[in-house]
């Protein structure tokens, strides 16, 4: 039981009294039997308050998307003949978070109450939604009636699967480009697939006029791209992919884009597989295709956390030459901010030429491209300006990276991890389009 305000509220009458009688001794009587009445209110409150009256039932998803707000349903059961005003809360784990609890709803005599809310966790892995926590006043509404209701049900964060469910979602309206402008890339000029309606971002000389002038609106024709191709993901789970854009980690980001790709991959035909490492292998797919291969991906990654050692990326090089014979797209996500692991990167990828096809993701710093902008809200002082000489000091750096990756055949991408998912899917678009692969 918690004292509630009504109860302090009322509690400030034998105060004043007991005040008063500190200069008046003839106040002492009603003094002490005020005390005796309201602690006999609160009493009798509390007695016929003691029955529990509230049952909650939780529904949900047993996999939760990581980044994402993932929806719980609760169901609030009433016994009591009088209606109830409730709070509700539920331990969460400790890498999830919901803005929506503590949650307040009115039940009803003998009703049924559903209270939603939303948990965003930012880490993968193994977890449980935990007991229920609810309050509501005793019938004179001098306590609040705690109870702490057992319940524990088990979750899995994985990857953002949500992104494939909306993603599928969009295709079987042929709106893909909903998530991805290159719509228009979708297949090079090789052997007809379909007709459908026109997209904006299409080629003109894609425009089927026979048709058009059937349907009376513009129709396009597409070409199917090739297939059972293979793509590999070479992960990075150093120290560098620890760090936090957005709540929650490069890795996770990467791990995101990922997921999605290998599924628009697996779509069109293609085989999608798997290396992850640190200062070690940590995890190794073989590519494979059709429906269960994101589904794949996720069972081999599900466990994956950055660690706080350096990439050893010799040993995920000499993984994917003994592994990998048939000519691949490899795509690393890493984030380097030195000459020593840039180098060996660029040693490294570049030695896949000509067998196979390498692009390099790397994870722009939002935060360094925003320290080397003016400050335009107040005089800039000479920390300012050390600051954006070091940040633009940084960008060069890495544009000269890039520069020097694309001039010996590396593909690359230089994206913000917020903006990785479209833009990967963009760039392997680009690819399939052009017959790189």
């Amino acid at each position: 039981m918690i004292p509630s305000r009504r109860l302090v509220l009322l509690a400030i009458a034998p105060v004043i009294l007991a005040l008063a009688a500190l200069f008046d001794a003839t106040l002492l009587w009603p003094m002490l039997a005020c005390d005796a009445a309201l602690v006999a209110l609160a009493g009798f409150d509390a007695l016929i308050g003691r029955k529990r009256l509230i049952t909650v039932e939780r529904s949900t998803s047993e996999v939760f998307s990581i980044g994402r707000a993932n929806p719980v349903v609760l169901e609030l059961r009433s016994t009591a003949r009088r209606k109830l005003a409730v709070q509700v809360n539920d331990d969460l784990p400790e890498f999830a978070a919901s803005a929506d609890l503590p949650a307040a709803v009115e039940v009803k005599p003998g009703a049924t109450a559903v209270v939603r809310y939303k948990v965003t966790p930012s880490r993968r892995g193994a977890y449980a939604l935990g007991p229920h926590h609810v309050r509501y006043p005793t019938p004179l509404g001098l306590w609040l009636r705690q109870l702490k209701i057992p319940a524990t049900q088990p979750i899995k964060v994985y990857p953002d699967v949500k992104a494939i469910r909306t993603y599928e979602m969009l295709a079987r309206q042929d709106r893909e480009y909903a998530l991805m402008r290159a719509a228009r890339l979708r297949g090079g000029e090789s052997e007809f697939e379909r007709l459908r309606d026109y997209l904006k971002d299409d080629e003109f000389r894609n425009i089927d006029w026979k048709a058009t002038a059937r349907r009376q609106k513009l129709i396009s024709r597409e070409y199917q791209i090739e297939r059972n191709q293979n793509i590999v993901f070479l992960l990075d789970c150093g120290r560098l992919m620890t760090a936090e854009t957005g709540g929650i980690t490069h890795l996770d980001h990467a791990l995101n884009a990922t997921l999605m790709m290998s599924h628009v991959a697996a779509r069109t035909g293609d085989h999608v597989g798997l290396i992850a490492f640190d200062d070690r292998v940590r995890s190794y797919l073989p590519p494979s295709g059709g429906g269960q291969a994101s589904q794949k991906i996720i069972q081999a990654s599900y466990d994956l956390h950055a660690s706080m050692v350096e990439p050893n990326y010799r040993a995920a090089f000499d993984q994917l030459a003994l592994r990998v014979r048939k000519r691949a797209l490899i795509v690393l996500f890493t984030h380097v901010i030195d000459d020593q692991a840039a180098k060996d990167v660029s040693h490294l990828m570049r030695k896949l030429l000509p067998r196979h096809l390498p692009l390099v993701v790397l994870f722009r710093d939002v935060e360094v491209d925003q320290l080397a902008e003016p400050v335009t809200t107040r005089p800039e002082v000479e920390l300012d300006l050390y600051l954006r000489g070091a940040a633009a000091e940084l960008i060069v750096w890495r544009d000269r990276l890039v520069r020097d990756l694309g001039r010996s055949g590396v593909l690359t991408l230089d994206t913000p991890p917020a903006k990785l998912t479209p833009a990967l899917l963009n760039r392997y678009l680009e690819i399939k389009a052009r017959q790189l692969l």
